[in-house]
């Protein structure tokens, strides 16, 4: 089972919480794939409570299920003993900011291959970032890329 750990109040280390924002939900899981269905569902639980419509939690689910599918896989290489941070706050003008940070050394964003090429649209994976793009209204990587803040307009 996933460790989880609701956080009240963001740690020293932790950037401060968005200007007039109000912080929704916190967590930290292991770094393994198991850990995802069950934290996706609390997530989407809370969503409801902020004005969420049906077609905007799809996509908001989609978005954030790639996004910690990358911090456990790529960022902290699924190792369990590494930790990925979930943060989600309400803006105040009503949009939703997610904040995943895993423990890995980042990535490079000019090393993203272009999925809809034609080498490369029959490969397996690679398609995580360009639908957390579609998907979301502002996607932005911090600390190197071991941070990904994802905005939608609710």
């Amino acid at each position: 089972m996933a460790e989880r750990t609701a956080i009240r109040k963001p740690p020293v280390n932790r950037p401060p919480i968005p200007a007039g924002a109000k912080l929704l939900f916190s967590e930290k899981i292991s770094s393994t794939p198991a850990a995802l269905d069950s934290l996706i569902a609390e997530v989407i639980g809370v969503l409801g409570s902020c004005g969420c419509v049906d077609g905007q939690r799809a996509e908001i689910e989609l978005a954030l299920r790639e996004a910690l599918a990358n911090a456990i896989l790529h960022g902290n290489d699924a190792d369990p003993r590494k930790r990925v941070e979930l943060d989600c706050y309400q803006q105040k003008d009503r949009s939703l900011l997610l904040v995943v940070r895993d423990q890995g050394r980042g990535f490079s964003q000019g090393n993203l291959r272009n999925p809809l090429r034609p080498e490369n649209i029959l490969r397996a994976g690679g398609r995580g970032i360009f639908l957390i793009r579609h998907f979301m209204d502002d996607v932005r990587f911090t600390h190197g890329g071991s941070e990904i803040r994802m905005r939608k307009k609710l």
